[in-house]
């Protein structure tokens, strides 16, 4: 063992480039998905906590519709009623969000399995803490806000509670069903795609190696070694390699997930209103096992089972018509399947179909130019480039899914960029929003704005209440609750709105209250169209509206109706009220001034829409942060792989293409060969990625986002972004090529392939 290990890993003395590639890809596919595992399990940890914390869990509320205080809590514990305040309190991040809970008050709710197992948390801040440590956490200043809320046990009936409360549904956020577990299993996909694209690479690599190695281990059999400790001694050697890689690569993951956490907090709480809670840990064993799993199996699979080389998988001729299958069931189950778990494997199946006839398609095309060719040296050319699409098939089918990712990524972040920025400018089109103090009436503020004459010029202002109704389309069916949004008056705030469907006219027919709009979300979940007519009760009014239009409402999955604010019944209790102004020439100051005289308060809150959009924009940047960075760094992890990879199989060809110098070619002719060969490879690749790309750019937009969010995005295509794949592309031929003039120039020796151990072309 002391000769033999020396003599193993003195391969990688004289290869330096191979050791280096390989480490990098391990470090780097390690990193990826550690930070996406760390972050998928504190955001599945937080979801799990939540829903076992609230899960068919209703509360007090004080029927005048103000918050519950301590009084509430004793008067109601005073009269019988098993309840326990829930104290939650939201500090700046990256602090996170901690719930205080009382665990004397919480006795009396043992009486029910389930709910004793829901309240049993540690108290150890993630996310649970005693109620007097959290209400510690609340400062003077503002940074540290809470919201304290009464449960009730399921065991009370809502008869025992007095008049002068009621009883409601408790929750963090509006039901999401399967949504958030629809989000992180985005994010799953998406890791597991780096692991695919890692494997094929690290696989390439290796073999090539392996096959470089053939010499070295028939001399090592002369020698005495047996072929077992061979092998034993291989294992050893990826074994010390995936772990001096793999473990700094989880801690860089852990690092990435730390810094990319705040804006994926963000985007959970705003999209499932479900918080990143503080303390949850992915822990480190799982990514370090799972890597060095991978790393393991694909380095060291065709040692210990042959059968399952690559080039064996299957004969050449039922390769192909396996692969059409494969893609034509991927497409129409694409197409057509009803759930986000089936679309993800018709996507795998895609994938699977394209990995497999990719390879081949090009060598035919490569066999077939080659006989049409006249000219011995044109049909040298294809045929050298059918053998390289062969024995490169696992790296050129790795950059591909890279540059059909890369390109998918790019266009649905572009599409979402662009689609959230017109959202926004709907949203936030006035300059101004006026929050309604507590106890103020908002129909006098609007009747003072209605008569100032430099608003009723441009009548850029409208009221917007929010709050819960509940809806039906039948008598059969059962009511089902929903956001209301109830503006008024109808403006040019409001008629910019862009609407994905309507009757002739919506908003002459909202101005009027002659019906209603839907968002996206709500028309997708229960398949309501325009026209249809609903049965709405709001604060025990009820009335049957037909659906107007649908309007689209990005960024979360709640369903909401609207209607108009003047039809509201005079018993609705609103969750909040606001006036969004333009002022114009009237001025933002004298519109103040004249609120806080018609509602007689010292103190108004404003908020600047213009800020408001550039913390949305700042937010939904860092957001999308994780996702550009793991395409980005995949891709160049694909391309780097390749081009380590294509330099070192033409190395190994330079005693054939030494051969084109008998034929009569000068050097410069000789490099000129090559440069086509290495361009017309990669460029080929590039070609075939992008319809895979913009295929899954469809999937994303039109079947995996409507069917994970409840909403949609337009199909959009950027070619000067296939460009710049394609330039990158181009850019790693002509390395290659320029790589190789210069092994032109060494000594030769026999050629070797990446399959010499299956034997390789001539």
């Amino acid at each position: 063992m002391k000769i033999l290990l020396p003599a193993l890993f003195s391969h990688y003395r004289r290869h330096p480039l191979q050791l280096l590639a390989l480490a990098l890809m391990i470090l780097v596919a390690t990193m990826l998905w550690t930070g996406v595992h760390h972050l998928t399990a504190q955001a599945r940890a937080s979801l799990g906590q939540s829903e076992q914390a609230v899960a068919e869990r209703r509360q007090v509320e004080r029927m005048d519709g103000q918050p519950v205080t301590v009084t509430d809590f004793v008067t109601l514990r005073r009269a019988g009623l098993c309840v326990m305040p829930w104290l939650e309190v939201e500090r700046p991040a990256p602090a996170g969000r901690v719930v205080g809970v009382d665990v004397l008050a919480a006795g009396c709710f043992a009486g029910a399995a389930d709910s004793a197992q829901a309240c049993n948390q540690p108290l150890d801040g993630t996310p649970f803490l005693d109620i007097r440590d959290a209400a510690a956490m609340v400062t003077d200043d503002g940074e540290a806000q809470a919201s304290l809320s009464l449960l009730l046990a399921d065991s009370v009936p809502a008869s025992a509670v007095p008049t002068d409360y009621r009883v409601t549904r408790f929750s963090l956020g509006p039901d999401t069903g399967e949504l958030g577990e629809s989000f992180l299993l985005n994010l799953d996909a998406l890791g597991v795609l780096v692991l695919l694209i890692t494997a094929l690479l690290l696989r390439s690599v290796y073999q090539l190696g392996l096959a470089q190695r053939r010499d070295s281990f028939a001399l090592l059999h002369r020698f005495g070694v047996r072929e077992r400790q061979i092998r034993l001694a291989l294992v050893l050697e990826i074994l010390v390699l995936a772990a001096l890689c793999v473990v700094p690569g989880v801690a860089l993951g852990r690092l990435l997930a730390g810094l990319l956490g705040g804006g994926f907090g963000q985007a959970l709480d705003n999209l499932f209103d479900t918080p990143l809670f503080a303390g949850q840990d992915a822990g480190w064993l799982a990514p370090i096992a799972l890597m060095m799993a991978v790393v393991l199996g694909v380095c060291l699979v065709d040692w210990f089972r042959p059968a399952l080389r690559f080039t064996n998988w299957l004969p050449g001729y039922v390769r192909p018509a396996l692969a059409l299958v494969a893609i034509l069931v991927g497409l129409v189950l694409a197409l057509l399947a009803p759930s986000l778990a089936l679309v993800f494997g018709a996507v795998a199946l895609v994938f699977v179909g394209v990995g497999l006839l990719t390879p081949v398609l090009l060598s035919a095309l490569a066999r077939r130019g080659a006989s049409a060719a006249g000219d011995p040296l044109k049909r040298w050319q294809f045929a050298e480039y059918g053998v390289l699409a062969r024995r490169l098939a696992l790296p050129l089918v790795a950059l591909q899914f890279a540059l059909a990712m890369v390109l998918a990524v790019q266009a649905l972040v572009t599409v979402f960029e662009a689609t959230f920025d017109d959202w926004l400018d709907q949203r936030l089109a006035a300059e101004y929003y006026v929050e309604l103090p507590r106890g103020a009436d908002s129909q006098a503020a609007a009747d003072w704005l209605q008569d100032q004459p430099e608003l009723a010029e441009t009548g850029d202002w409208h009221r917007v209440v929010r709050g819960r109704a509940e809806f039906r389309r039948t008598e059969v069916e059962a009511k089902v609750g929903v956001d209301l949004l109830a503006v008024s008056p109808v403006t040019g705030l409001l008629t910019q709105w862009r609407l994905l469907a309507s009757v002739g006219q919506p908003w002459h027919g909202f101005e009027r209250g002659e019906g209603l709009l839907i968002n996206e979300q709500l028309a997708r979940r229960y398949g309501l169209e325009v026209g249809e007519s609903l049965e709405l009760t709001v604060a025990e009014r009820r009335w049957s509206l037909p659906v107007l239009a649908i309007y689209p409402d990005y960024g979360r999955p709640a369903g909401e109706v609207m209607i108009n604010a003047s039809d509201l019944p005079a018993s609705f209790r609103p969750g909040f009220e606001g006036l969004s102004i333009n002022p114009g020439t009237l001025g933002m100051a004298a519109i103040e001034a004249g609120l806080k005289q018609v509602w007689q308060t010292d103190t108004l809150t404003v908020r600047e829409n213009r800020r408001i959009r550039a913390l949305a924009d700042a937010a939904f940047d860092q957001t999308f942060l994780l996702t550009r960075a793991m395409t980005v760094l995949t891709l160049i992890l694909a391309a780097s792989a390749l081009l380590i990879m294509g330099w070192v199989f033409f190395s190994t060809r330079v005693w054939y293409y030494r051969l084109l110098a008998v034929w009569g070619l000068r050097d410069r002719e000789v490099a000129g060969q090559l440069v086509r060969l290495a361009v017309a490879l990669t460029g080929g690749i590039a070609l075939l990625a992008m319809p895979l790309g913009i295929w899954l750019t469809w999937v994303l937009v039109h079947r995996i986002n409507p069917l994970a969010f409840g909403w949609s995005l337009p199909m959009a295509v950027y070619p000067g972004f296939w460009l710049e794949l394609f330039g990158l592309s181009l850019v790693i031929g002509l390395t290659i090529a320029l790589l190789m003039r210069r092994q032109l120039q060494q000594p030769a020796t026999l050629p070797v392939s990446a399959t010499s151990l299956a034997g390789g072309d001539r």
